[in-house]
């Protein structure tokens, strides 16, 4: 009896060990199809809301109508138009209703169709105007695509860019014909002088674009009776030729991009006065060799802001010019001893009198409350933490509203803060990232909240915090990441030989075994003020949890240069880019060395752009602790990317040469001795595909064998094309699971 009993339990045990061999036997595995091509794994999001002037309300696309909706309940309220009203004359499509922008008065719509893209932001369209009141709608222009159409004030004229001047249609006057065929009457020329190439009005040029992140360079002053804009005279900037592919004969596509060290577009702020008939210059000073990085009306609409920047991009003045006379005064200004981030968090307050502007002159960015005359009234916050965003500042309330991450730099947390003093409320409760988008009274936002592990909830809250409803919890998704046994990614702390500690994530496989040695994977980024390591979903991406599915442990790692840390963590890489990245990535792979479930002989370290720069970087100087890479679209040697983005770190080349050459993974080719696979778009206009050829020679005059992948036609995102994306990551993973 004893005996059977004791088979008995033996056999229970197999089976309760069995048992979940079973179940994981039954769950599915990722495919790359399911990643990227069905996206099985997207987060679920509320998209096209928007909130309407009384801030109660708000508008949202469904089912091919423009629809309104109440905040607090989602109850439908009216249809503002639907796409069988949006038919344009003498055709049988209708606009993309979801392309609508409101004028600010919410009297006019303005659809787009057709739209071409340019650069990263932005691009041209074909562009109709619709009269809520009478339902009528006209064509903006018909003599060619236009860009940034942007209405008046008062809605009754739209401003808009077409090869490179500027135009203003008086809709009024257009809508008064009663034809809705009208072509371009009521449109007036503004400027004249513009050519490719040469002259921008109105736009900007491509190096502002990409690293001042704006394209729209032309504002309505409050009462709409002037137009401020950029003028870029960028004749002088060198060109660079891309070459698209498909035809008999390839087509050469010139455009100016300023690299380091090179000349810039000379860039000058003018205004025009619609009664008049008058364009203004406004006095930036002498100096032409300076940078113009931000543009906005007070709500004086006879004074306009500027930021003046000097080209080390150290030295930030806020100006205020006189619109009549172009003169100007600085009220503001602020010396850095390595470099300004220029942000959009300056807002001047309607009671004339104040203003809001960022600064990390603590050692951390934080908000601070001036009077028009440039002198503080107090700091609206501070501690060891920086503010992420503003949110938006409720004015009647004196209140305003922004993100942080107070409780750790992995997370976002949300906050008010009174202008009249105090500390700041904290209104999110979840542990995690929380991104609100307030209603324009800030009575309501939109919260979308997630954390590593957990696809995104999105509610509404009122302005204290207060959950209303709930719009998204991915519920579905939930089940579906669980019934493809995903892993949950684990943070932890990187002890480093030089003291600094780095916050890091990792991914072990589904069923991980501390007994088993793993192969690593290196994912990072590592560029100045960015994050992959973030309490939020989406830093662990489904294609990370195909390689845990495979065996492979997946980290990421935020060297010294990211953010969310004070100025000195984000700002020691000063003049020395890419040097002490390389280090902490090095230092982590010695880290999990030590670790005894780390294989050491199987790292690897992939990266896009930046990223793929810094997997240069590590499998040269790296050599011995990373034995595979994978750089997508990679800087070699920062003297061929734009002066903007790489003088702000790095002066110039004739300044700072040892910095530019110790810092190139061209330089030091000859230590790698792994396994590497290069992918780069041979129309990338971003980081030009030179970059890679470059390091090709190098490593061909270094006798190093590698792997090389190119896309033709396709820019840094690497999408152009039938299949493109998919192919370009099929050839990856292929390559990492092959050889790690």
């Amino acid at each position: 009896m004893k005996s059977r009993t004791f088979t008995l339990s033996l056999m229970a045990l197999a089976i309760l060990l069995w048992l979940p061999s079973i179940a994981q036997a039954q769950q599915k595995k990722i495919t790359l199809e399911d990643v990227f091509k069905s996206r099985k794994f997207g987060a679920k999001g509320v998209s096209g809301i928007r909130s309407m002037k009384d801030g109660i309300h708000f508008t949202q696309v469904k089912n091919d109508s423009l629809n309104v909706y109440e905040y607090e309940t989602g109850n439908y309220v009216r249809t503002i138009v639907t796409s069988k009203q949006l038919i344009p004359p003498g055709d049988t499509l209708p606009l993309p209703v979801s392309s609508y922008e409101f004028s600010d008065n919410e009297s006019r719509l303005m659809f787009s169709k057709d739209d071409e893209a340019l650069f990263r932001h932005s691009s041209k369209a074909n562009y109709f105007i619709l009269d809520l009141a009478t339902g009528n709608k006209m064509p903006l222009y018909l003599k060619g695509k236009q860009r940034l159409a942007t209405f008046s004030p008062d809605a009754s004229k739209v401003a808009f860019v077409v090869d490179n001047n500027i135009f203003i249609k008086d809709i009024s006057a257009g809508f008064k014909t009663g034809n809705e065929k009208e072509n371009d009457h009521g449109v007036k020329q503004i400027t004249t002088d513009g050519r490719i190439n040469e002259i921008i009005n109105g736009a900007t040029d491509w190096v502002y674009e990409e690293e001042f992140g704006f394209s729209k360079a032309l504002f309505w002053s409050p009462n709409g009776e002037s137009l401020a804009f950029y003028r870029f005279d960028e004749s002088k900037v060198k060109e660079y030729q891309l070459t698209y592919y498909g035809d008999l004969y390839p087509e050469q596509s010139k455009y100016k991009y300023p690299k380091a060290g090179e000349d810039n577009s000379v860039v000058g702020i003018n205004i025009y006065n619609l009664k008049t008939g008058k364009t203004t210059a406004v006095d930036i000073g002498k100096e032409t060799d300076i940078y113009i990085p931000r543009i906005k009306w007070t709500n004086d609409p006879a004074t306009l802001a500027l930021y003046r920047l000097n080209r080390h991009q150290n030295k930030l003045e806020l100006l205020l010019a006189d619109a009549s006379g172009g003169k100007t005064r600085a009220i503001w200004s602020e010396d850095n001893k390595y470099y300004i981030d220029i942000t959009d968090t300056w807002c001047f307050l309607k009671n004339g009198k104040e203003f809001i502007i960022s600064s990390e002159k603590s050692g951390f960015n934080h908000l601070y409350l001036y009077t028009m005359k440039g002198e503080m009234v107090r700091q609206l916050t501070d501690g060891t933490w920086d503010v992420a965003r503003v949110a938006g500042v409720d004015e009647q309330n004196r209140r305003m509203f922004f993100t942080a991450g107070v409780s750790s730099p992995m997370n976002r947390e949300v906050f008010s803060v009174s202008l009249d003093g105090g500390a700041p409320l904290k209104l999110s409760e979840r542990e995690g990232t929380n991104a609100p988008d307030f209603s324009s009274n800030f009575t309501y936002y939109i919260n979308r909240w997630s954390d590593i592990n957990t696809p995104p909830t999105i509610t509404v809250n009122i302005a204290d915090g207060k959950v209303v409803r709930q719009l998204q919890d991915n519920s579905k998704l939930k089940d579906i990441i669980k019934e493809n046994n995903f892993s949950k990614a684990e943070f932890f702390i990187v002890p480093t030989e030089n003291g600094v500690k780095l916050n890091a994530w990792m991914l072990k496989p589904p069923g991980f075994d501390p007994q088993k040695k793993y192969p690593v994977l290196f994912t990072l980024y590592g560029g100045p003020g960015s994050q992959t390591v973030l309490n939020s979903w989406g830093s662990v991406s489904s294609w990370n949890q195909l390689f845990a599915q495979n065996d492979i442990i997946v980290v990421s790692i935020d060297n010294r240069g990211t953010g969310a840390r004070g100025e000195e963590f984000k700002k020691c890489t000063y003049l020395q880019l890419g040097k002490f990245e390389t280090i902490d990535q090095i230092n982590t792979a010695k880290y999990l060395d030590s670790l005894s479930y780390i294989d050491k002989e199987r790292i690897g370290i992939w990266g896009w752009s930046f990223g793929g720069y810094m997997v240069l970087s590590c499998v040269t100087k790296g050599a011995d602790f990373f034995k595979l890479g994978v750089a997508v679209a990679p800087v070699t040697n920062w003297k061929y990317y734009d002066n903007i983005y790489t003088e702000r770190y790095m002066q110039t080349p004739k300044e700072n040469n040892s910095g530019y050459e110790d810092n190139s993974p061209v330089n030091f080719a000859e230590k790698f001795k792994g396994k590497l696979l290069i992918l780069h778009g041979m129309a990338d206009d971003n980081v030009h595909p030179q970059n890679s050829y470059d390091m090709i020679t190098a490593l061909v005059a270094a006798n190093k064998q590698f792997e090389m992948q190119l896309y033709p036609n396709s820019n840094h995102g690497i999408y152009t094309g039938k299949n493109t994306s998919f192919h370009l990551y099929e050839r990856m993973t292929e390559f990492i699971l092959k050889n790690l």
